[in-house]
């Protein structure tokens, strides 16, 4: 017998369901392939590669061995990343491209995170906005394609942030279905289901991701006081505070020990001036724009919000970094580049509102808010975007005073670098200096367990530099006489001065080549010796 009930039609809410998962889908995958492109566009920068890159260079070179005993010197605080290029270097090769793809990767997935969670905060035009808008920001930009572990933090922060709002939005969800008579039922099986499975792997995650932030990089563990934040502004149920407070626990006290580590190194980061006032600016029209971006999401106390996880994370490891640098010179903004993460959201928020705003009177024009507002920032922003994929970018260039030597070298001839630290040109680039001496150094970079090597006594430096016919001069361009600050500089640059006369000089991309011949006394005059200096 036919049933006596007509088979169900599709409810229009069927019928949006295939909408809405698309819709989700274009949420994040827009702004993924839009950061991933954004990176991948000028990768080579040219085929430069700049001093702080150089360092991640040739440590990812070094054996597991040879990278442990740096560790125990120096550069404690990147030990992960640069086992992790290590990885990447023996399986594919050193090169531009290995070197910065994983930041490129790293910043697409924190893109990806910024516009989950504004769709989920603010709905699908803020996620689109703020993970559009996170590629454009000037700082990312030039973390994107730089090899160095902080676009890997910012990943890790979006990661953790998406993971805590969805925890936070689960056990809101089986609260409301608790207090709902007819979903009591489900309630129950909810709880008994993913309130012991799922649940668990959430802060089992949360607490994994920023466990890994902070070995990358301590500083990312002011995560954690700017989730704290967000928690209290939400009103977020007791056993979610007591799981964050366990997961929080167990990351800090993964990173603790590094942490009691480094502070044995502190002296790698004495060149960090102390803070000063126009060192401020920055932050400040960054937390202007966020709170602008904040009042827009019109937060209310007790409702996870875009501002509730934004601002937060946004305003606190800004001013985090400003009361350490105030103990410690430690004001680099690279150090906080994650908080950008919260300035995307924020920014995203304020453009779903506008579209919110817009769409009751001109429905078709509110569309049109967000291509108009990413075209004309994309526009403003087009010169920078130019730059940063600019050799001229950065300070210096290790790879291209490499050519400068293979060109200007014979062999025999004797290389010189002022300061020592601009012997990872060499490092970077060993079949550069194939057959030139140096004439300085008393124990490599690898057998002394340092990124530059050590150098021999000021006086056997001098006795070195009178033996030579011809020396290759490897430093800093600009000043002909650099800023020297140890006696071993002070004692090069004098005899050099006093005993030779320069031949040739080339300045390429912020480093500088000086090609010196001996100056030899005449016969009827004393002979001068390095003593002279």
């Amino acid at each position: 017998m036919p049933s006596p009930c007509p088979p169900a039609l599709p409810t229009p809410r069927h019928r949006d369901r295939p909408r809405a998962v698309w819709t989700v889908r274009a949420v994040w995958a827009v702004p993924g392939g839009w950061t991933l492109t954004l990176g991948l566009w000028g990768l080579s920068r040219q085929n430069s590669v700049w001093r702080d890159e150089a360092a991640t260079w040739q440590v990812a070179r070094r054996s597991t061995g040879d990278i442990l005993r740096l560790l125990e010197n120096i550069d404690a605080v990147h030990g992960l990343y640069y086992l992790l290029m290590h990885g990447l270097f023996s399986c594919f090769g050193p090169g531009t491209t290995v070197l910065r793809l994983p930041s490129v990767l790293a910043m697409t997935v924190a893109a990806v995170c910024v516009a989950s969670l504004g769709n989920r905060l603010a709905g699908p035009w803020a996620g689109l906005g703020g993970g559009l808008g996170f590629g454009l920001l000037p700082a990312v930009q030039f973390h994107l394609q730089e090899g160095r572990p902080y676009a890997l933090v910012a990943a890790g922060a979006g990661i953790s942030t998406l993971l805590l709002v969805t925890a936070v939005q689960d056990r809101a969800g089986q609260d409301r279905a608790g207090r709902d008579q007819a979903g009591r039922d489900q309630a129950e099986r909810n709880r008994a289901g993913r309130g012991r499975g799922r649940r668990p792997a959430l802060w089992v995650a949360y607490g994994g991701t920023v466990l890994v932030c902070g070995l990358l990089n301590w500083l990312s563990l002011m995560i954690l006081p700017a989730h704290l934040a967000t928690l209290i502004w939400a009103r977020a149920a007791r056993p979610i505070r007591v799981r964050w407070a366990m997961a929080a626990t167990g990351a800090v006290a993964g990173v603790l020990p590094l942490i009691l580590f480094t502070r044995t190194q502190s002296d790698q980061v004495s060149w960090i001036p102390p803070l000063a006032w126009h060192m401020l600016i920055g932050p400040a029209i960054l937390l202007a724009i966020g709170a602008l971006g904040a009042l827009l999401d019109r937060p209310r106390a007790g409702r996870l919000s875009a501002a509730s996880v934004g601002l937060p994370l946004l305003a606190i490891p800004q001013l985090g970094l400003v009361g350490l640098s105030l103990i410690q010179p430690l004001f680099l903004d690279r150090y906080v580049l994650f908080s950008l993460v919260g300035l995307a959201l924020l920014i995203g928020a304020a453009i779903g509102a506008a579209v919110r705003a817009a769409r009751p009177r001109f429905p078709r024009a509110s569309r049109m808010i967000l291509p108009v507002v990413m075209g004309v920032a994309t526009a403003a922003l087009t010169p920078q975007l130019l730059a940063k994929r600019s050799p001229d970018s950065r300070v210096d260039d290790v790879l291209a005073v490499a050519d400068d030597i293979r060109e200007l070298a014979r062999d025999g001839d004797a290389v010189l670098y002022i300061p020592a630290a601009r012997r990872d040109t060499r490092l970077v680039s060993p079949g550069s200096f194939a057959g030139l001496r140096d004439i300085a150094l008393a124990q490599g970079p690898m057998e002394s367990g340092t990124l530059k090597g050590v150098e021999k006594s000021p006086q056997r430096i001098g006795a070195a530099m009178l033996a030579q016919d011809r020396i290759l001069l490897v430093t800093d361009a600009g000043e002909p006489a650099p800023r020297l600050s140890t006696q071993r500089d002070r004692m090069k640059t004098c005899v050099l001065r006093e005993h030779f006369t320069a031949t040739a000089d080339r300045q390429t991309r912020g480093r500088r080549v000086t090609v010196y011949e001996r100056v030899h006394a005449p016969h009827d005059g004393p002979p001068r010796t390095a003593k002279d200096c």
